[in-house]
């Protein structure tokens, strides 16, 4: 007999949790600070994402995950040395 290891996972479910994954494995490469870093920003936006938008919402969740491939492809990159962040933040009469 088998033991089931929780609920099965569609296919999109999978896909966010690879990436996930790959963000983790591509912080072991850069230098502590930058790892720290990289794990703390990575899982604040996948807590963030995930309480913010709707599960149904494919097309959005599919523009994340793209959106997410190209941010670790560049962290990935030997070029990159390092991570910054850039935190806007718009008053009520300042609109995007």
């Amino acid at each position: 007999m088998v033991a089931s290891r929780g609920p099965r996972l569609s296919g999109m479910q999978k896909q966010v949790l690879a990436l996930y994954r790959g963000f983790l494995r591509a912080a072991r490469s850069k230098s502590p600070e930058d790892r720290h870093r990289i794990e703390s920003f990575v899982s604040a936006e996948f807590c963030r994402n995930s309480k913010l938008v709707d599960r149904k919402n494919f097309l959005y969740i599919e523009y994340l995950l793209r959106l997410g491939k190209k941010q670790l492809e560049q962290i990935n990159s030997p070029a990159t040395l390092g991570l910054s962040s850039l935190n806007l933040r718009f008053s009520e009469n300042q609109k995007p």
